[in-house]
């Protein structure tokens, strides 16, 4: 499953410029709607997922990055597995910078990476740097010939055509939802720590009641 390259600007034209709004709707659902049935179907067909989670959760320590639009998908897929999993870190340029990770990549670390066309550079280099360092990459990407692919231990690639001047994230949504879950289902304290948590939010009333 791979994605066609070029910019925004590029498919605004293509695809959104001067079309009407219920015209341009229709075509983005249909185009949503095959490339879901697409990506479910390549779902069930590779094992690509269960390599990656089976990485993850036998990892130590658990690095995600992302930049641009994919850091919003790498902080989704940390929420959702560090729920379940300890150990889990959001490389967000502030609190954790990519320095402090590559300086201090230890046996049984794991780096996870989301790196979407166009392929953010910061992504790649501190990546490329991290495998070089003795780090293993996991890697979710949307082409078999991206930046990184021949370094990943284990690479996700899905597709992210759209209609639409952005790329789509539906595909992007679906593989990150089971990669998550199939980690936490092979992580033997998940449930534990899950419990606890709902145990501490409950006490710190950190959700609105809905009763």
């Amino acid at each position: 499953m791979t994605t066609t390259g070029s910019t925004p600007a590029e498919r605004f034209d293509r695809h959104v410029q001067r079309r009407s709004a219920q015209v341009l709707k229709q075509r983005v659902l249909e185009q949503q709607r095959t490339g879901f049935a697409r990506a479910l179907a390549w779902a069930a067909e590779q094992d690509a997922i269960e390599r990656a989670a089976a990485l993850i959760v036998s990892a130590r320590r658990r690095y995600l990055l992302g930049h641009g639009k994919s850091f919003g998908f790498a902080s989704l897929l940390a929420a959702d597995l560090s729920a379940g999993l300890s150990g889990v870190h959001l490389v967000d340029g502030a609190a954790l910078r990519s320095l402090d990770v590559l300086g201090d990549i230890r046996q049984g670390d794991l780096l996870v990476a989301v790196s979407l066309a166009r392929y953010r550079r910061e992504t790649v280099d501190t990546a490329s740097a991290y495998v070089r360092h003795g780090g293993r990459l996991v890697l979710v990407t949307d082409a078999e010939d991206a930046p990184l692919a021949e370094s990943a231990a284990a690479r996700i690639v899905i597709g992210t055509d759209s209609a639409s001047y952005a790329n789509s994230p539906t595909s992007v949504g679906l593989a990150l939802h089971l990669l998550a879950t199939l980690t936490i289902a092979s992580s033997k304290g998940a449930g534990r720590r899950l419990r606890e948590r709902d145990a501490l939010a409950a006490e710190l009333g950190l959700y609105a009641d809905r009763s």
